[in-house]
């Protein structure tokens, strides 16, 4: 039996069944911002690996500081023990975001979880029993059960759990738009934090764009806005960057946009440049001095794998290859690109929008029946892309090449029109 057999026959993969209804495509290697199929195709990345691989693949320096780590110190349990790499990660950290306490962890799942337990002990600590959470229409914060219970229950994929999940407080998301007015959402906002505040731990937030939910791109100012409520009744603002950290909207966080400092933020995908699994929470000193100096004294959490000093040696270096880098010249020309090329896209039918952002670039469709023949299209013509219901959409490596960006939003676009010319 061939691997690809064992795949068909054992592999659970995710968002699919097993076997899996859709076609998958088997990968030799990649190198740069290209994918290598066993039958010798080479595909563009479109998707950066889910966002993740913000260098492209095999990046030197990425490579070497795996190299050098695996043979001094490859794992080390966190429990008791602590060690250089995982400080260093956490002081860099700390410096990039102004936030002062970092709980490494091994998903972005889990840093949402951790980021939910800690709001829920801080309110805890300060003797307010608080276990609610106020969360976003269209939100996804990732797929354990504390972090689906504060993704939109009515309209994401996780509906079919129902009452099973945790009930929370959710409220209108914010208009579509970079400028737009956001007054309906500002209103029903205030007015579920004046009605639930007594009861909310936290609010929790995925700053600027909301991605699985929609790939939703909203105005600064509701950030603004929520800073100031979050504030005025003493609930945390949690900040998910797990998606929008590390350059992705053109900022080092999506929250310098609305220049505020959240209590609580999530880390993950960027964080390690695509090559380890590995997330961080990070909050604010008062945060955990309340629960440290507190009864409760503890965060009870430890994942097996927390700090990993290979996946901390990998975030390193690729945090200090972004910092040498020219990574916010190279995200903006990205930006113009996407705007250039997309504007074409307005005009097709079955286009309800297009939106961009930094190195996101998105076509909303009017339904989701053709998101399979538009993979297959764009799979066929050398660039991968992974359309989510009726999104069309790529983020892309800061590394990649013009000319092989303006191939994928090309691509995109020209499979659009082939769904014209069948129907």
């Amino acid at each position: 039996m061939n691997w690809l057999e064992i795949d068909k026959k054992h592999v659970w993969h995710p968002y699919n069944s097993l076997p899996s209804k859709t076609k998958l495509l088997p990968v030799n290697r990649t190198d740069k911002t290209f994918i290598y199929l066993d039958d010798g195709t080479k595909l563009i990345d479109g998707m950066s690996s889910w966002w993740s691989a913000i260098h492209g693949y095999n990046h030197p320096k990425l490579n070497e500081a795996l190299k050098k780590q695996v043979e001094i110190m490859p794992h080390i349990m966190f429990g008791g023990l602590c060690h250089e790499k995982a400080a260093v990660l956490s002081k860099l950290l700390v410096d990039l975001t102004g936030l002062n306490s970092v709980f490494l962890c091994d998903s972005g799942s889990v840093s949402v979880e951790v980021a939910l337990k800690t709001a829920i002990l801080y309110q805890k600590a300060k003797g307010k029993e608080k276990y609610k959470f106020l969360a976003l229409n269209n939100a996804y914060h990732g797929d354990t059960l504390g972090a689906m219970s504060v993704c939109d229950q009515k309209n994401s994929m996780h509906t079919v759990y129902g009452s099973y999940l945790p009930e929370h407080i959710f409220t209108k998301e914010p208009e579509l738009g970079f400028s737009s007015d956001c007054f309906s959402s500002l209103k029903e906002l205030e007015e579920k934090f004046e009605k639930y505040h007594n009861q909310i731990a936290g609010f929790i937030i995925e700053p600027i764009v909301q991605g699985a939910g929609g790939m939703r791109i909203y105005n600064p100012k509701y950030i603004q806005k929520v800073r100031e409520l979050c504030t005025k009744y003493d609930i945390l603002l949690i900040a998910d960057e797990i998606a929008t950290g590390f350059g992705h909207t053109g900022k080092m966080f999506a929250c310098e946009h609305a220049n505020i400092k959240p209590d609580i933020m999530t880390l993950g995908k960027g964080l390690t440049g695509g090559y380890m699994t590995m997330a961080a929470m990070l909050t604010t000193k008062e945060i955990s001095d309340t629960i440290s100096n507190s009864e409760i004294g503890v965060l009870m959490h430890g994942p097996t794998f927390m700090a990993n000093p290979l996946a901390c040696s990998v975030a390193i270096a690729s945090i200090e290859l972004l910092l040498e880098s020219s990574w916010e010249k190279r995200v903006l020309n990205i930006e113009k690109i996407f705007s250039e090329e997309l504007e074409v896209a307005k005009a097709l039918p079955f286009v309800k929008d297009i939106r961009n952002i930094g190195a996101i670039g998105i076509i909303e469709l009017t339904n989701d029946s053709y998101a399979q023949e538009i993979q297959d299209f764009c799979m066929k013509n050398g660039v991968w892309i992974r359309p989510f219901g009726k999104l069309i959409y790529s983020i892309v490596a800061y590394t990649i090449e013009e000319n092989d960006l303006r191939k994928v939003i090309k691509t995109m676009v020209e499979a659009i029109k082939s769904i014209k010319s069948k129907r």
